[in-house]
Parts: C-alpha cells; sequence; structure tokens
C-alpha cells in the first residue's frame, strides 16, 4: 500500500493535493463557525489562520501520517472545502478518512456523497485496503447519520478521547467500513451520485 499525492477526479468534484495556492478560496468557504464546532482545530476566520491550517496539514503529510485533499467544485473551479486520508497503516492496509468540512452552502448536497466515494473507491480499489474508519464526535449528530446512511458500521465509542481547541473533551463515535462491504457500499454510493 504505496500512498502519494493523487487527483480524485468525479462527476461534480475533483478531490486535489491541499496546497497554499488553495488558502484564499478555503478562507471563504469556511467561513462560518459552525463548520469548526467539533474540529480538532480553531476557527480559521483569517487567511493567515487559514495558511496555517494548510501548514499543518502538509506537515502530516510529510510526516506520512495524512494526505489532505482540497474538494474543488468543478462547476465554479473553487475550493469549497477540504478532506484527508490519515492515520495511514500500510501495515494493517488501513487508514482512516476524516478532517472532513465543507462551506455551508454545499452541505447535505451531493458533494459529501461524492467525497467519500471517491475516497473509498481509491482505498479499496487502488491501495487495496481491507478497512476504512471514521470517527465523529458524539455530539456531530449531522455526521454520524451521514456516516450510518453510507452503511458504515458503528464500532463503539471513545470516552474521553480528545481535547477540543477550546477545552471541550470529545468521546468519539468509530465506524468502519471493510473491504467484504465495500462492494455494497459502492453500488449504494453509486446509485445516489447518479
Amino acid at each position: 500500500m504505496h500512498i502519494h499525492p493523487i487527483v480524485l477526479e468525479g462527476k461534480f468534484v475533483r478531490l486535489e493535493p491541499l496546497d497554499f495556492y488553495h488558502v484564499p478560496d478555503l478562507t471563504v468557504a469556511g467561513h462560518d463557525e459552525n463548520i469548526w464546532r467539533y474540529m480538532l482545530y480553531g476557527y480559521p476566520d483569517t487567511e493567515e489562520k487559514m495558511h496555517a491550517w494548510v501548514e499543518d496539514m502538509l506537515q502530516r503529510q510529510a510526516r506520512g501520517t495524512d494526505l489532505p485533499f482540497a474538494v474543488i467544485f468543478k462547476e465554479t473551479g473553487r475550493a469549497i472545502g477540504a478532506t484527508r486520508y490519515l492515520d495511514i497503516r500500510p501495515e494493517h492496509r488501513g487508514l482512516e478518512i476524516g478532517g472532513t468540512w465543507y462551506g455551508v452552502a454545499y452541505q447535505r448536497t451531493v458533494v459529501n456523497t461524492e467525497c467519500k466515494y471517491l475516497l473509498l473507491r481509491h482505498a479499496f480499489e487502488t491501495l487495496g485496503c481491507i478497512r476504512v474508519q471514521f470517527k465523529a464526535d458524539s455530539r456531530n449528530e449531522r455526521s454520524i447519520r451521514a456516516l450510518e446512511r453510507i452503511g458504515a458500521v458503528r464500532e463503539g465509542v471513545l470516552r474521553n478521547h480528545m481535547i477540543l481547541a477550546d477545552g471541550t473533551i470529545r468521546h468519539s463515535v468509530y465506524f468502519s467500513i471493510l473491504d467484504s462491504e465495500w462492494p455494497t457500499v459502492k453500488g449504494r454510493l453509486e446509485g445516489w451520485i447518479g
């Protein structure tokens, strides 16, 4: 399993390697504190803070633990959010999809469905993963419902798992999809994307 920067192309979105030239678009897209409520990092409400966030993501990529993507809405060519592979474990043929956020106008649209489809398809069909996991703040009902909707299996809750930027102690709900479950999940996602 060899992870390297790649472009994943869909009908509605393109996932491309995150870079500093995405900062202006991401600053605009991410300019709503509610987007960041359940995230581990604070609200990057200026270009300077967004630049620092991108720099952190690229440092994680350099360490080999993460592979961050900018989410490009193809109709406009603009970056509307970000997502990434993290907790990459080649020796166990597994990884996590997370750190996902979108501008408010793109939430509850086909964007998240297609992003998850592109990331899962690449993980299972190209990288040869046997497990892809997700985690969500236990208070983030929207993310939990979205994961259940696509067919991810709820595995349990890690209590007092993380401390958010505002000091809130977070419980994390873990989900996974196995390689044996991917064909069913894939069919469901392809049906929704159309």
